[in-house]
């Protein structure tokens, strides 16, 4: 299968990996998606997603019966085998559902334990690859007026939220946002203006991870561009990064969607905390908890993308952690 990836991934890539190690990784991947649909059993190509996601190649196809699927193939690093575990385990409930694609097996193993720090060639071989329903990818929540969006968000997510299976190889909320903490801290110090926010943030998620919390399987990376139109349910979430913790957590990345249209308007501040207070009560989460991690996600979200060298979305997400 000849193609070119879609540039929004090999810039991507780079910007969390490097351009050496994702160029390593891309060049491998014509490859390693020949192999797949191969292994797939019948599966043929009707195109490439464009823009596609930030760190995997997805490719519209048909099964051998004819009906459509998404064949999506991600590094070892994006996890895509607890990507695959929580999808199983919702089983179509509020996501999208995996597809039987037993000779795809073997091509789909990465291994336990953290992410690594690159996208090598050896990964390579180890990468996932999971073949999902189809969805409309070019119809998701952001394409609603702001008010439906965000009601429809809240009626998606509250599906995700079910006691994790038994025996999960899931990360905490407390250990993630712990792990997540050396980057704040790097930005803080190359940049002493943002230090008195990074520590705002460190102050919120100490006060929050300590004590007893819930433990539900969480989307990880929940927003209104991850909900996307399908014929079995209205509306399906994909491309989880599950962990387990509580409900505010998950809820916090989607309080800042839109955020561009959020910074650009007179009155940002003052719906930015109306939006907390209107998640908070429409799915019974406490509003301070929400608050709190929307702060740290915010301040998390800003430098990392400063250090990656997103400028403009490092200074508008960092901006908005600044009304909070």
């Amino acid at each position: 299968m000849g193609f070119e990836p879609p540039r929004r991934l090999e810039r991507a890539l780079g910007e969390m990996y490097g351009d050496a190690a994702a160029a390593d990784w891309l060049a491998g991947l014509p490859a390693l998606t020949e192999r797949a649909l191969t292994a797939g059993d019948g599966l043929t190509v009707e195109r490439v997603a464009a823009p596609g996601g930030r760190s995997s190649l997805v490719v519209l196809v048909r099964r051998a019966d004819g009906a459509p699927a998404a064949l999506k193939i991600a590094p070892p690093v994006a996890r895509p085998d607890l990507e695959r575990a929580a999808l199983e385990h919702w089983n179509g409930w509020g996501a999208v559902k995996t597809l039987d694609a037993p000779g795809l097996a073997g091509l789909g193993a990465s291994g336990p334990g953290t992410p690594g720090p690159g996208l090598g060639a050896a990964e390579a071989e180890a990468t996932g690859v999971l073949l999902l329903e189809r969805l409309h990818p070019e119809v998701s929540l952001r394409s609603l007026p702001e008010a439906k969006a965000l009601l429809e968000a809240a009626g998606t997510v509250r599906r995700l939220w079910v006691e994790p299976p038994a025996g999960h190889g899931f990360e905490t909320v407390a250990a993630r946002t712990g792990r997540q903490g050396d980057g704040m801290r790097a930005a803080a110090e190359a940049d002493p203006e943002l230090a008195p926010l990074v520590e705002a943030a460190f102050a919120a998620r100490a006060e929050l991870v300590e004590g007893p919390s819930e433990l539900l399987l969480l989307h990880g990376n929940f927003r209104q561009s991850k909900v996307l139109s399908g014929e079995r349910a209205p509306w399906l979430t994909v491309g989880p990064e599950p962990l387990v913790g509580e409900r505010a957590y998950d809820l916090a990345r989607l309080v800042r969607d839109r955020v561009e249209d959020l910074i650009a308007s007179p009155g940002g501040p003052v719906t930015a905390r109306r939006r907390i207070k209107k998640l908070a009560e429409s799915l019974e989460v406490d509003q301070a908890r929400l608050h709190g991690w929307t702060l740290f996600r915010a301040v998390e979200s800003g430098t990392r993308a400063l250090a990656e060298g997103r400028r403009r979305m490092g200074e508008v997400t960092l901006e908005f952690a600044g009304w909070l």
